[in-house]
């Protein structure tokens, strides 16, 4: 057993090479280095890159999720204005967790996914109809991103009109955001946009409670659990995790997975001419490049241990998702994509008690998008070079492009 003394600074790890490729250095840590202490500018983190510490460490009821235990680290991290919208099934342990993804459950039924399926694709095409006579793109913008914000906001039953504030709302997060990383001017940025998309939600229960309708936000004010319910301040917390996670890392992926396949043409083609692979592929291509890179924040109750090092009480552990999704230890060639690829036990949707609970509707989104955009848009290429490619900050917690542009041959009418 041994306990690493020096931590890595951030500033080795979080550079502008790593913002373009970070697999590289995801391979030396994995190697060299897979339980690694990384101090940053807020705070410090211990590293976990390779496939079995991941799993382990996503199944250890010692790494807590609960942010009442972790206090004031929470807080230094966060800041106070995150915790009203953090108080859901993300952040806490059983049996709270229990509780709480129970009663969700109850309202995020397959039925309702399922039921969501022609929207999702009447919302592709009505996007790609703007796209498809110009043969040139931003893809991110014009499509990546309005598509799963409409489709979660139909789902939560927010109003059209107000879907642009949203919108606004969750960009500054997404595009400021570094998990505690940013500096004083974009924390202060980030905490504003949480409080008033807080006061939004908090405004939308109310309205739903007095008029329900047929949405995600009115089953969830009628989930009951042994006659128990979420609270007020949960309900406001769970519309924003599922507002954030389904539309942030499904627009994410989107982009992640049209530059890898623009930038593996071979693979292009193989799925260009075999459409059954569809369902392989997006499960292929959430491996090689997922916009989850890391799973989010636990905290150790207690001493633990992971390929042979010692993690102190009160540690923060991040688990590297892309990193372990790249491990050779259990993906054959992991660093190519491979789109027919058969044997993918990835995790870009988590592991344990909290696997994502909207895997169905991703899956789903991307299936449908990533199919329509490749049929509607042929010869796609990239209009940049990859090298060009501008990508989130290297220290955020998601891993997106912020532009796409692309080519493609124009078409004059929709093919719908």
């Amino acid at each position: 057993m041994s306990e690493v003394t020096q931590a890595v600074p951030a500033a080795e790890l979080f550079t502008p090479e790593f913002r373009l490729d970070p697999y590289p250095t995801y391979a030396r840590l994995r190697e060299n280095s897979p339980v690694c202490r990384v101090q940053t500018p807020r705070f410090e983190t211990w590293l976990v890159t390779r496939y079995a510490d991941a799993r382990a460490v996503l199944s250890d009821p010692r790494l807590s999720k609960d942010i009442d235990r972790a206090g004031d680290l929470y807080l230094q991290v966060f800041g106070e204005k995150s915790v009203a919208l953090n108080r859901n099934m993300l952040n806490a342990d059983p049996p709270e967790h229990t509780r709480l993804r129970r009663l969700v459950s109850q309202a995020f039924t397959p039925r309702r996914i399922e039921a969501l399926a022609p929207r999702v694709q009447q919302i592709v095409d009505q996007l790609l109809d703007t796209i498809v006579p110009a043969g040139r793109a931003e893809l991110i913008s014009e499509f990546a991103l309005p598509l799963p914000m409409n489709v979660i906001c139909e789902l939560l039953g927010v109003p059209v009109e107000d879907r642009e504030q949203f919108f606004g709302g969750t960009q500054v997060i997404r595009t400021q955001g570094t998990a505690g990383r940013s500096n004083e001017e974009d924390r202060a940025a980030i905490q504003e946009a949480q409080q008033n998309l807080y006061n939004y939600l908090t405004k939308l229960v109310g309205n739903k409670r007095d008029q329900p309708g047929d949405d995600l936000i009115s089953a969830l004010i009628a989930a009951r659990d042994d006659g128990g319910k979420l609270s007020e301040e949960e309900l406001v917390s769970t519309a924003f995790l599922l507002l954030f996670a389904g539309h942030q890392t499904t627009a994410d992926f989107v982009g992640n997975a049209v530059t890898a396949l623009l930038t593996n043409p071979d693979q292009l083609d193989l799925i260009t001419k075999n459409p059954e692979l569809l369902p392989g592929a997006i499960e292929e291509l959430l491996r090689f490049n997922g916009s989850v890179p890391v799973a989010s924040f636990r905290l150790a109750t207690e001493d633990v241990e992971y390929s042979g090092v010692r993690i102190p009480k009160g540690s923060i552990v991040t688990v590297v998702l892309n990193a372990a999704n790249h491990d050779p230890r259990h993906f054959p060639d992991p660093d190519s994509l491979k789109v027919d690829r058969t044997e993918n036990p990835h995790m870009a949707f988590g592991y344990g008690v909290h696997y994502c609970l909207g895997v169905s509707l991703a899956r789903m989104e991307a299936r449908t998008a990533i199919g329509t955009l490749l049929r509607r848009l042929p010869n796609l290429t990239l209009e940049v070079a990859p090298e060009e490619l501008q990508w989130l900050p290297a220290a955020s917690s998601f891993r997106g492009l912020l532009k796409l542009p692309v080519r493609f041959e124009p078409s004059g009418r929709p093919q719908h």
